[in-house]
């Protein structure tokens, strides 16, 4: 066997992939699904709240919003899931009985989410022009209801392709959720990859759960670029046919 063959068989071994493959679907895929996108709700909803902390006019929510913002977004995502995965794990399981780190692996990528989320958001709020507020505020608005009815839903609007983004990197970075030791039906697709390709001493399994994020990442990746793109162009215009046009026309003259 030279070479290539040797290279096609360590990563293309249809034999492995198929074995593999009912496994990632029947709970691998689920797992990554429900990690990404509980940790991306929790980040959002966690995201909004530091975004306006952020941009408060009490320092102290300020200093609060920014430390946690340098924190989460200065540590590497493998530290932060060890160290709330591993740390917290035994007081979990003291008060709920809960052994599975699989709360709080969800927990830990949820404050990592919101530190990125929670810029995005203060960001997009403050692209707003200023004159928004003042013209709400002219109106009769107060401070708080001027930037919850008409400041920050033009914020959220300018930035979701940026979350659209962020959530592709969740997705990503479940994987290393498998850090924690997840149990066997709470594996998601790298570790289940990860597993087969230690037992076969093969990395075709691998490859088939590369094959899974791609089939998850691409699509969005291409429905951001369409997003961003209709945002800066905006909806096109419907144009009436000439011959509508020429019968309505003929008709406003006569």
């Amino acid at each position: 066997m030279d070479a290539w063959s040797r290279l096609a068989d360590t990563f293309l071994n249809w034999g492995y992939i198929a074995e593999v493959l009912p496994t990632m679907f029947s709970y691998g895929l689920l797992n990554t699904i429900v990690l990404a996108l509980t940790s991306g709700i929790i980040g959002t909803a966690l995201g909004i709240l530091l975004a306006l902390m952020g941009i408060s006019r009490n320092p102290v929510a300020r200093w609060i919003a920014r430390i946690y913002t340098d924190i989460f977004r200065g540590l590497p995502a493998v530290l932060v899931i060890l160290v709330i995965g591993l740390g917290f794990g035994p007081l979990l399981n003291e008060l709920t009985g809960i052994r599975s780190p699989y709360p709080l692996g969800i927990a830990a990528l949820s404050l990592m989410a919101a530190a990125y989320i929670g810029e995005i958001f203060r960001s997009g709020i403050q692209s707003v022009d200023k004159g928004q507020l003042e013209a709400s505020r002219a109106l009769g608005f107060g401070y708080g209801p001027s930037m919850r009815m008409i400041v920050v839903p033009q914020g959220i609007r300018r930035v979701l392709p940026a979350l659209m983004n962020q959530f592709i990197a969740l997705i990503k970075e479940s994987s290393l959720v498998f850090t924690l030791g997840l149990m066997s039906r709470e594996r998601e697709l790298f570790q289940i990859g990860q597993d087969f390709a230690a037992n076969n001493g093969n990395q075709s399994p691998l490859v088939a759960a590369a094959i899974f994020y791609l089939a998850l990442t691409i699509p969005l990746t291409h429905l951001v670029n369409y997003i961003d793109n209709r945002l800066r162009t905006g909806k096109e215009q419907k144009h009436e046919p000439d011959e509508a046009a020429a019968v309505i026309g003929k008709g406003a003259h006569a």
